[in-house]
């Protein structure tokens, strides 16, 4: 869902950008975004942020598998009638 959203933002950015400044402005802005993308800095918290995003689902993952196990757990044991 992130993901989409970020995409229709970047591409509403995009389009504005483009219709209002032309297109020699919107190629400007496309070359500095590129080149942004490339430094050291922008990489490195790419990487950190993916880290982050791997932990965060290997986290849910495990949460869900133990909660997966509890209610296993309970529909398991006999009712007390």
């Amino acid at each position: 869902m992130r993901f989409r959203i970020g995409l229709l933002l970047g591409a509403g950015i995009g389009y504005v950008a483009g219709t209002r400044a032309g297109r020699e402005r919107y190629e400007q802005l496309k070359r500095a975004g590129a080149k942004a993308r490339q430094h050291p800095a922008v990489a490195q918290l790419n990487e950190q942020a993916g880290a982050v995003v791997d932990l965060a689902r290997n986290t849910v993952a495990r949460g869900l598998e133990e909660g997966s196990k509890g209610m296993r757990r309970m529909a398991d044991r006999p009712t007390g009638s």
